[in-house]
């Protein structure tokens, strides 16, 4: 068994590469960001402002957030409802990433992390995946591209999903999270020492997806056989 740990700002495609490569290795794809994701529209449903490190602490209790694995697809269920696509707006991931600065929500989410690694290989993404999860993971890789870049992938995403957006919203929204990300006191985004860095700002997500798993098997040649 073996840990992949894809990690970098919002936008940069971690998450739709991990789930392509997870399904070329046939290996299990988690994907963290979800899961604060899901803390964060718990949090709005109770009309608590995310900013209230106490009140947003004192709700954690009351959830229960549970991975289950569908053709290889990750749903997460929250208190027994199925998030789907709620948990993929961009208000949601502003909660998201004010949420996730607090000790207490990540210690929430922790063993549910590490817990799914210690029966199969796994590929994860998020903010902290190699420097403080799996600061032993075989593979770590950190993901960027441009923030102008990101904002127009965020952008057209939203736009075939027939959802209405605002590029310059968009762009503004994610230099809001890089810098709360990177400046957060509690494991703040950074790409780790072993990390190997990988700037996809112009590239097709075929592109990307081959990027990573050259990465990979270079890192565990028998992943290429």
């Amino acid at each position: 068994m073996y840990k992949i740990a894809i990690d970098g700002p919002g936008g940069a495609g971690k998450s739709t590469v991990a789930k392509a490569v997870a399904a070329a290795l046939k290996i299990t794809y988690v994907d963290t960001g979800a899961l604060y994701r899901t803390i964060g529209l718990y949090v709005k449903q109770k009309k608590v402002d995310p900013s209230d490190a106490q009140a947003v602490t004192a709700l954690l209790p009351e959830i229960h957030i549970e991975l289950l694995y569908r053709d290889g697809t990750q749903h997460i269920l929250l208190n027994g409802e199925d998030v789907g696509d709620s948990i993929r707006t961009q208000e949601i991931s502003m909660y998201a990433s004010k949420v996730s600065a607090y000790p207490a929500v990540r210690d929430f989410l922790l063993s549910t992390q590490r817990d799914i690694a210690k029966t199969q290989s796994v590929i994860m993404d998020g903010r902290d995946i190699g420097t403080v999860i799996f600061p032993d993971a075989e593979v770590k890789i950190f993901m960027t591209a441009t923030a102008e870049n990101r904002a127009e992938r965020r952008y057209k995403e939203l736009i075939d999903r027939g959802v209405p957006a605002d590029y310059e919203v968009i762009l503004e929204e994610i230099k809001t999270r890089d810098r709360n990300d990177s400046t957060r006191a509690t494991a703040p985004l950074k790409q780790a020492d072993d990390a190997i860095l990988l700037d996809n700002t112009g590239f097709k997500l075929e592109e990307s997806v081959d990027a990573v798993l050259k990465i990979i098997a270079e890192k565990l040649p028998e992943t290429a056989k």
